[in-house]
């Protein structure tokens, strides 16, 4: 029987989440597996990983071919890495100590990188809403002072519009009064 490490489709539509499980190769995608190694969600950034590194393992020295997109979970993950470092300790070309410390060191600096992104996600986040925070700002002061200019002309508009209605108001009476000498 020929086993294949690959992802089972989980999760409604447009909001995949897959599972990570050997199974054999004739069985469906969504189908019967044989063991479920972890979990993968592509939806967050970075995509969460959640992988039993000792079955991976296993499952690769008992002959599991990974699918492409399990390879490179299981890569991304340090399986692989320490299928290969088992070879090298099974072969003699180095102790299982040296092994050991190899993908300790490998596991440290691939940590450090996904926390380096994560934190360069959240900064650049932080400042995208400080930057959108401070153009409403610029914007609400310019409505602001908008309507406030808008209002002086407005009440500018009133004076003077009374200023010509008094004098409006005060010719006529002056022509009365001339009518009323001419005659």
């Amino acid at each position: 029987m020929s086993v294949k490490i690959r992802l089972q489709r989980h999760g409604k539509k447009g909001k995949p989440f897959y599972w990570v499980v050997a199974a054999d190769a004739r069985s469906k995608r969504d189908g019967r597996y044989l063991e479920k190694i972890g979990t993968y969600n592509p939806n967050t950034n970075p995509a969460t990983i959640d992988l039993n590194l000792d079955c991976a393992v296993k499952w690769l020295h008992n002959g599991a071919q990974p699918t492409d997109t399990a390879k490179a979970i299981l890569s991304y993950k340090g399986a692989l890495l320490k299928h290969h470092l088992d070879g090298g300790v099974r072969k003699g070309a180095l102790t299982q100590e040296q092994a050991d410390a190899k993908l300790a060191a490998w596991l440290e600096a691939k940590a450090g990188k996904v926390d380096a992104k994560k934190d360069g996600l959240s900064k650049a986040q932080a400042d995208a809403k400080a930057k959108a925070f401070k153009a409403e700002q610029e914007v609400n002061a310019k409505r602001i002072a908008a309507a406030a200019q808008a209002e002086a002309d407005a009440i500018a508009a009133a004076q003077a519009e009374e200023a010509t209605t008094e004098t409006e108001e005060e010719a006529p009476v002056a022509e009365e009064n001339n009518e009323e000498t001419q005659a």
